[in-house]
């Protein structure tokens, strides 16, 4: 009689246990995992401008720091940033009274997590003077977003002894009152992965970049990430590092061959994998976001010059523009768009040699069986001849950002200027570009030397040759673009 009532007890025993760890699995799958079926107004945005702002493209699952973890970080190490201001001390751009930062999304899966988006390497930023406050100019090239010194400081975060679980819920408890199941969900749980996952993904995913010299601002190393990190291609020492490119305007694109080098055809495939470049997963990726994107930048118009033009003399820079420069750089030219072979343009040729056929091959095949697809990558012998639209906001110049400004684009390569500072927004339209010279550029700015590997500012000799007049003319011209 005792044993029978002893056995039950044990089967009443495992039975609870059995079923305390199912809800216990159940909770933690419906607090990490699932997704929100109903997104949230603030990341489901009506306005087009708004969702390229913010609008989700998948980054969030994979890659995305949890939220509230991402909200405190710089004020628990604001010795890791290069200065104060917390997430603007890396040249990231957030609009007053705004959540989030222009280029970074909200999304919950379980709970709110941070992501990347389009808009955080593509919306430049210009002032007039230094105390202005800067003119936010949607799909140009930003110059003073640091990627890589976003994901260091990521990673000094999470190396740091003081990313725990004690310091973290302090910090957010001064914004937030959690429930006392997420208080122990973020410190047994959320909190030691995250710490995990940030250190796994620098060391696995982007440890290659210490034996390279340091992007700096407005520039990025976009495939040799991808071939090292998703598509298994052997470890190279490779150099890409290139500047960040305008999107804006691609109805007057069509045809043309995208990104530097031309390595793809399609804009759609080149926005639906940069978003896999920023860590969406084959899975995660919004492919409906993103043709919102697609649509979003076709339209969207190259910003106006916004400084005072000599008319008379651009009239007279249009003549040499027509004879010197349309025929790879006007809309309608007839090389515009297309690939010009290195021998000819010789510029500075790392970018191209680090992209393979064999990388080529891998992520043409990388979403095979899924709802979406890549057809189009292919290796080139050159760098594309870009259309000028908007041009006056495109400095430094060349695909390596290695000109700081179209005057100096005008000069043989010996008389180039061959160490500047890059990320220093203030305008100068006599030179047409950034300063980049002087005290202020030198605290601001990152220091650019042309010498280092792939920094090379040679090549491109197309109207170095010109009197100085015509060149002066011509450059009034563009301002116009």
């Amino acid at each position: 009689m005792v044993k029978t009532k002893l056995g039950k007890i044990l089967i009443t025993i495992v039975i609870s246990i059995f079923l305390l760890a199912g809800v216990v699995a159940y909770v933690g799958w419906y607090n990490l995992f699932r997704e929100d079926p109903n997104p949230p107004t603030y990341y489901d945005y009506e306005s087009p401008e708004e969702h390229f702002k913010y609008g989700s493209i998948g980054t969030e699952k994979a890659e995305g720091v949890p939220y509230l973890i991402w909200l405190v970080l710089p004020r628990i190490f604001p010795d890791k940033l290069p200065g104060p201001g917390g997430y603007t001390s890396l040249g990231i751009t957030w609009e007053e009274g705004k959540e989030l930062p222009i280029g970074f999304s909200k999304k919950t899966i379980g709970f709110p997590r941070q992501g990347i988006t389009c808009a955080a390497c593509h919306t430049a930023t210009f002032r007039e003077n230094p105390k202005d406050k800067p003119t936010i100019i949607l799909g140009g090239p930003s110059s003073k977003f640091d990627p890589q010194g976003y994901l260091r400081f990521l990673q000094a975060c999470a190396n740091d002894p003081r990313f725990t679980a004690d310091y973290i819920l302090g910090e957010i408890g001064y914004n937030y009152e959690l429930s006392w199941f997420d208080k122990l969900l973020y410190r047994y749980v959320i909190i030691p992965q995250t710490r995990k996952s940030i250190l796994k993904l620098l060391r696995e995913g982007y440890g290659w970049m210490d034996s390279r010299p340091d992007w700096g601002p407005g520039r990025i190393s976009p495939f040799n990430s991808v071939k090292f990190r998703l598509l298994d291609q052997p470890l190279d020492d490779s150099v890409e590092t290139s500047d960040m490119m305008s999107i804006w305007n691609k109805k007057m694109h069509e045809g043309f061959a995208y990104h530097w080098d031309g390595l793809l055809t399609s804009l759609r495939e080149s926005i639906q994998t940069s978003a896999i470049g920023d860590g969406a997963t084959k899975t995660s990726i919004n492919i409906e976001g993103l043709k919102r994107v697609e649509d979003y930048i076709t339209e969207l118009p190259p910003p106006p010059y916004p400084f005072e033009v000599n008319q008379t003399l651009a009239a007279k820079g249009s003549a040499i523009f027509a004879n010197s420069c349309a025929s790879c750089h006007a809309f309608g030219g007839e090389r515009t768009g297309t690939v010009i072979p290195i021998d000819e343009i010789g510029t500075d040729r790392n970018r191209l040699d680090m992209w393979t056929q064999e990388a080529a091959d891998a992520y043409n095949e990388y979403a095979e069986g899924y709802e979406w697809d890549v057809d189009y990558y292919r290796k080139t012998n050159g760098y594309v001849a870009v259309a000028l639209d908007g041009i006056w906001l495109r400095a430094p110049y060349l695909h390596n950002g290695s000109v700081p400004n179209l005057t100096n684009l005008l000069e043989t390569p010996e008389n180039r200027t061959k160490v500047f500072y890059r990320g220093y927004d203030v305008y100068d339209p006599e030179k047409v570009g950034f300063v980049s010279e002087g005290a202020n550029a030198e605290k601001e700015g990152f220091k650019y030397d042309t010498s280092l590997i792939a920094n090379g500012n040679q090549g491109h000799l197309y109207g170095t040759d010109l009197p100085e007049q015509d060149k002066k003319a011509l450059i009034e011209y563009l301002k116009t673009l």
